[in-house]
């Protein structure tokens, strides 16, 4: 089962919001989902989200791929770096 990281569509007609969802890749957009990880109001201002940071982290470390537009809001919160530095491997200290 491929997982993914997107967005479903809430709200009403002209003016959207989204949940951050973890779901299936061959479900459809507003169908199906595993779990709500937060959610996303472009209409307001520069695009108001509210991630759970733990939530997310831990679908990433397991291979759940973020679409475009989710990447962008985990890179805007912060979350793609912790977890890019959670994978780097600890520096080597030289022995003498």
């Amino acid at each position: 089962m491929s997982v993914r990281i997107r967005l479903t569509r809430m709200g009403r007609t002209k003016s959207p919001s989204y949940r951050v969802v973890v779901a299936d890749s061959r479900k459809a957009r507003d169908g199906r989902f595993i779990e709500i990880l937060g959610t996303y109001s472009p209409q307001v201002g520069d695009g108001s989200f509210k991630v759970d940071d733990e939530r997310a982290l831990k679908w990433l470390k397991d291979g759940a791929i973020p679409s475009d537009t989710v990447r962008s809001i985990l890179r805007k919160a912060g979350i793609l770096k912790r977890f890019h530095e959670m994978r780097k491997p600890a520096p080597k200290v030289a022995a003498q």
